[in-house]
Formats: structure tokens, sequence, C-alpha cells
């Protein structure tokens, strides 16, 4: 299909790689539950620019580059470890009450899920090393194929990312009652990133 060597497990591949816990899942709670349902659809929008980014980062041909240059994948790695520790330092440290939801910007929630996207180890490896495995040589279409995957890739990640956001917010607005168990949670989120900014380091 569009020169895609299986569509169904294409499809089944990237719902997989949505569901594993990781940063970019973090990212989605995290923004709904301090941004509400603009902070996390803008979130979301962040997670698919960045997808968007490596995908076509691949068939441009970084996999190769990356693949002659292991020094750069790795400089990359630790970019991406350091910025998620960075995120989850400022999480921790910030004050009870700090960013209320009347002041929504949306924006900066979508830039912190573009680069904790754009810098995942995992996310380069699947689309500069998995990727490429769905691709049908005899019957590759060029653009066509290439742009189809990258549609089918936005869309699966909208759906998914919408339906975080609509749980979370449910959840959120429960929570939201209580200021200490919100803090609470929001420093565990804290933890949990700069926990995957060390796992990311020390693995490399």
């Amino acid at each position: 299909m569009f020169g895609i060597a299986d569509y169904g497990a294409f499809v089944a591949a990237i719902i997989v790689f949505l569901l594993i816990p990781g940063p970019g899942n973090l990212a989605l709670i995290t923004s709904t539950g301090k941004g509400g349902i603009k902070g996390g659809l803008g979130a979301t929008m962040g997670l698919i620019l960045g997808d968007q980014c490596l995908l076509w980062a691949a068939v441009a041909g970084v996999a190769a580059l990356l693949a002659a240059y292991p020094t750069a994948f790795h400089a990359v790695q630790w970019l991406g470890a350091a910025y998620l520790a960075w995120l989850g330092f400022k999480m921790i440290r910030t004050k009870p009450g700090a960013g209320p939801i009347l002041n929504i910007r949306p924006q900066q929630y979508l830039r912190q899920a573009f680069f904790i996207t754009l810098l995942n180890p995992k996310a380069i490896v699947f689309y500069m090393a998995f990727f490429p495995l769905f691709i049908n040589p005899a019957q590759h279409q060029g653009l066509t194929t290439f742009s189809v995957m990258a549609l089918t890739i936005a869309t699966l990640t909208f759906i998914y990312g919408l339906t975080m956001v609509l749980l979370t917010h449910f959840l959120a607005e429960r929570i939201r009652a209580n200021p200490k168990i919100s803090g609470a949670l929001e420093k565990l989120a804290g933890v949990f990133l700069v926990g995957f900014g060390v796992k990311l380091a020390i693995s490399n």
C-alpha cells in the first residue's frame, strides 16, 4: 500500500510506540495537568511537530549520517538527557500555585513537547532505524510513500494525544481541588523526568 511493506503492521507499530511510557507521554500528562486542555493540545502538537522533523530527517538521509558518525548520535543522546533533566528540576522546584490555569500559554507546552520529542533517543532510534524497515523498495513511490507514512503518524499521534488530554483533564479537575496533591504530583512528574534523563545518560 503506497509502497509501505505492511501498512497494518506499520500502524500497529506506531500505536505500540505511542503507548510505551516515556517522556512524551509524561509531557502530555503534565502539560494537561498544568495548562488544562489548551496546554495538553499544545503539547500534542509539539509531539507531532517533533515526530515530523525526525521522520523527514530520516528521509533526508540523517540515518546514514548518524550511522557513519556515531559520535554525533551519542551527542544527541546526551543533549536529550540533559534537556529532560533540566525540565524535571524546574518542575521539582516549582512553588505551589505557580502557573495558574488562567495564564495558559499553550505555545510553551508546544515548545517543550517538541524538544522532548526531537531530543528523545527512543524516537530518534525509531525513525532512523525501525522506520525504514516498512519501506518496500520494489513498490516505493517516493514522496507519496513518505507523505502517507507522515500523515498516518500525525493522525495517530493526534488521536492518542487528544484521548490522553481528555482523560488527564477529567482526573485533573478533581485533583486540582487539593493543592497539596497537585503540587506533589507535579514534583513526582519532575522526578520521573530527571530519572528519564539520568537513565538515558548512563545507558550511552
